[in-house]
């Protein structure tokens, strides 16, 4: 049995902004198996910090019973220089104030940066060539520059999350229903785990083009498996960003039956014994992530919707109307914003003030968009 409070010291780039991070270690040291598990990347997101929370007393419990048959690594809230982003009493938390770049992209390419050198070195055991990338990668990440208060936590992340089996981003929407960001070659692992936790979506994208941090995990073994196709080396990650509906989704019962779900889902990968607790769903078929449109708002305005959150649409529906706030016909006409697809509404925006090209809607088809382009995600 093992529960360890850990944290570290992110030393500040001016006077007074060092900050600490601090995560979880639950669990069997010895385990054949880790997950790893952070909520609030995007500091402004909440409801994953109370899903945590609670999923953090349901694996507390369960080592005190001898339950846990991998190791855990929580961190509850993953990013405190986010958490402090606080300007004229609101709080942003989404990028990075020094560098202008959102907290959820620009992660390291990871075969770019040591894939090549790991080519030779492939044998013909899957098991050993699996132990010997990750033994790899984790000596490159330990070696990280760590200079800046942002170099420092991002190392500190990477060195935890480069050696999990699971690796769980877990974040919300705007205003939305629960949904999942993943790859296509962990399909049933995702239909297992949205039937688990209620997904009303699985988007499905290899590379949604914006380094995130679900996605650098596996597109490091699949790059390095196709330049050697000769050499046995399976997927050893199921990476995932998990959506916990919108930003005011934050509430004890409900956050609480969701860490609920997710455990039941880790009794069901064999990860956890015990009374099964949790409830389970029928989820929709996951669908590829370029067949979800981001509806857009065409310029300034102020937005009266016309749909619900799960409201299925047509292609040329309605689904909110901009009343305009400037021009001859301020504050007299309203443009309607029709669907470019056929699908169902699982987020909208919270705030009705929107400027030009503001995402407004995502609508889950299933139909390719092929004006969808190389960048998949909302911003």
């Amino acid at each position: 049995m093992s529960f360890n409070k850990v944290s570290q010291l992110l030393i500040g780039d001016t006077p007074g902004r060092s900050t600490e991070l601090t995560w979880f270690r639950i669990g069997p040291q010895n385990a054949t198996k880790k997950v790893y598990l952070q909520a609030a990347l995007h500091a402004d997101e909440q409801p994953g910090i109370l899903v945590l929370h609670h999923l953090l007393q349901l694996l507390r419990a369960a080592d005190a019973a001898g339950e846990l048959e991998a190791q855990f690594v929580l961190f509850p809230m993953v990013n405190p220089l986010g958490m402090g982003d606080i300007e004229f009493g609101q709080h942003q938390g989404r990028y990075n104030r020094g560098t202008g770049i959102n907290h959820n992209r620009g992660w390291p390419v990871l075969y770019d940066a040591m894939g090549a050198g790991l080519v030779d070195r492939l044998g013909t055991d899957p098991v050993e060539n699996v132990r010997m990338v990750r033994a790899v990668l984790s000596d490159w990440v330990e070696n990280l520059p760590r200079i800046t208060a942002l170099e420092q936590w991002r190392q500190c992340v990477m060195r935890e999350a480069c050696s999990a089996d699971y690796v769980f981003d877990v974040h919300c929407d705007d205003d939305a229903l629960m949904h999942i960001f993943s790859i296509p070659q962990l399909q049933q692992d995702m239909q297992r785990l949205a039937d688990r936790i209620g997904a009303a979506a699985t988007l499905l994208a290899e590379d949604s083009g914006g380094g995130s941090f679900d996605e650098v995990w596996p597109a490091f073994w699949l790059r390095l498996a196709r330049e050697c196709p000769d050499k046995p080396l399976p997927l050893p990650v199921v990476s995932c960003t998990l959506e916990y509906r919108g930003q005011f989704d934050t509430f004890d019962d409900l956050n609480r039956q969701d860490a609920e779900n997710l455990y039941g889902y880790f009794q069901e990968e064999g990860l956890v014994t015990g009374k099964p607790i949790g409830s389970k769903s029928n989820a929709p078929a996951p669908t590829d992530l370029r067949a979800t449109e981001y509806l857009r708002a065409p310029q300034a305005g102020l937005l009266a919707y016309c749909v619900e959150l799960g409201d299925e649409v047509s292609k040329g529906d309605r689904i909110a109307d901009l009343v305009l706030l400037d021009g001859d016909d301020a504050f007299v006409e309203r443009i309607p914003l029709l669907a470019g697809t056929t699908g169902r509404v699982i987020s909208r925006a919270c705030t009705k003030y929107v400027w030009r090209n503001a995402n407004i809607a995502k609508i889950v088809g299933s139909e390719i968009l092929e004006f969808r382009g190389d960048y998949l995600l909302s911003d």
